[in-house]
C-alpha cells in the first residue's frame, strides 16, 4: 500500500502524518506537493494539519483550489482511502467533499490540549481496531474547530452513522452535536479535528491515534490488492 502525505504551504502536521505512518507504522508513505495534478499510483492519501496559505479567507478555502485537490476529489470517487486532520478536515469540507464547515472556536481562543473521545463509528477504514464507543484521548490544536451543519445535515450524518468521533465528557469548542470527525456516506473519506498522528508513541505519553492508521493500513491493504 503506497500512501501521499499532501504538503501544502503552511502546512506544519506533514511530517507528523509521515513519521507515524512510516517510522511508527513501516508504510510506503512520500510527501507530494500541492502543485501536482495527479496522485496515480497511490492507494491513500493524506492531508496534514496546519495553516494552508496562511488560512487565509477561511481555513481551508484557498487550499481547495490547489492543483492537487482535483486527484484527491478523484480517489475519493473511486473509494480509496482519503484522511485529513485539523487543517485537512477544513480542507475536506471547503472542498465539499464532507459537509458542513469547521469555525472559529466558541471561546475565539486558539485550544491546544488533550481531549477525550467517543469512537462513535468504527466501521471505517480508519477505525476498525477499536471498539464501537470505546473511549479514547487525543490531542487537539486549532483555533477553527467548531464543526457547523445545518439540522437537516446533522440528522442525515446521523442517520448513516457518518459520526465517527465525538466530543466525550467535554466539547472544547462549540461543535454542534459534540462532533469531531465524520466521514462521507461512503466511510472512505474521514475528517477530524483531532490529531491522531501526535498519539502513535508510548514514548509521547499515548497511542490511542495509532490504531487510526493501523486500521487503514490493514483495510486499505486489501483495497489495493483487489
Amino acid at each position: 500500500m503506497k500512501i501521499a502525505v499532501v504538503v501544502f504551504p503552511g502546512s506544519n502536521c506533514d511530517i507528523d502524518l509521515y513519521e507515524a505512518l512510516h517510522t511508527v507504522c513501516g508504510a510506503d508513505v512520500d510527501y507530494v506537493t500541492h502543485k501536482e495534478s495527479s496522485l496515480a499510483g497511490y492507494d491513500a492519501v493524506m492531508l496534514p494539519g496546519g495553516f494552508s496559505y496562511g488560512d487565509y479567507l477561511r481555513s481551508g478555502a484557498i487550499a481547495r483550489f490547489s492543483n492537487i485537490m482535483g486527484a484527491v476529489k478523484q480517489m475519493a470517487d473511486e473509494g480509496k482511502p482519503v484522511f485529513g486532520t485539523c487543517n485537512g478536515f477544513q480542507i475536506l469540507t471547503e472542498a465539499g467533499l464532507l459537509p458542513g464547515a469547521l469555525k472559529k472556536n466558541d471561546s475565539q481562543q486558539f485550544i491546544c490540549k488533550s481531549v477525550p473521545l467517543e469512537v462513535v463509528n468504527n466501521r471505517t477504514v480508519f477505525t476498525t481496531q477499536y471498539e464501537a464507543h470505546e473511549r479514547i484521548v487525543l490531542p487537539i490544536a486549532h483555533a477553527d474547530g467548531s464543526y457547523y451543519a445545518d439540522e437537516e445535515t446533522l440528522d442525515k450524518l446521523e442517520e448513516n452513522n457518518q459520526v465517527v468521533f465525538r466530543y466525550a465528557e467535554e466539547n472544547p469548542n462549540g461543535s454542534l452535536r459534540n462532533i469531531a470527525g465524520i466521514c462521507n456516506e461512503r466511510g472512505n473519506v474521514l475528517g477530524m479535528m483531532p490529531h491522531p498522528e501526535r498519539a502513535v508513541e508510548a514514548i509521547l505519553g499515548n497511542t490511542d491515534g495509532l490504531r487510526v492508521f493501523t486500521s487503514l493500513l490493514e483495510n486499505g491493504s486489501v483495497h489495493a490488492e483487489a
